[in-house]
């Protein structure tokens, strides 16, 4: 074996002659926040979801590190799922509905903080970042998996790039 020096798709961009220009997402994008406050009214039953926001549309990457929230979901043995509705991206294609495509089964039986960065492979894959394409924006749902209690609730900040 032998020591080696590499780069990054991005930074090997950057010395690339010619140049090649990363997009807003890659490099020298403005980080925005998409805040949300959701309270559970009434009891709602096990696969109930919570809408919490509209990321706006175009090319957008969710940083999943940075987005971050407090969940006091007070049924025993809860755990949820964040995920998108289904969306058309900006080729005009629909893209479906993905309930999971975020975090996956994330245990919150014990009310705390936690982050979006993701549990799924394709997640972890994509650095815990999430990029999406779309037309007319993208809805961003949590589904709890077993029955909420009235007064459960959720708040947080979702932060991405818009190119």
């Amino acid at each position: 074996m032998a020591v080696t020096t590499q780069n990054s798709t991005e930074y090997a961009q950057t010395i690339a002659t010619p140049l090649v220009k990363a997009s807003a997402r890659s490099d020298s994008g403005k980080v925005r926040t998409l805040a949300f406050t959701f309270t559970q009214s009434g009891v709602g039953d096990a696969g109930s979801f919570a809408t919490i926001g509209k990321l706006p549309a175009g090319r957008i990457k969710l940083i999943g590190g940075l987005s971050r929230f407090f969940c006091n979901f007070t049924a025993s043995n809860q755990f949820i799922d964040i995920g998108w509705l289904g969306y058309n991206d900006t080729s005009g294609t629909a893209v479906a509905a993905d309930p999971d495509g975020l975090v996956d089964n994330l245990d919150v039986d014990a009310a705390g903080y936690f982050s979006i960065e993701g549990n799924t492979a394709a997640g972890k894959a994509a650095g815990g970042n999430h990029k999406f394409d779309s037309n007319d924006g993208v809805i961003i749902q949590v589904k709890a998996i077993e029955a909420l209690a009235n007064a459960d609730s959720l708040n947080g900040v979702i932060a991405y790039i818009v190119s």
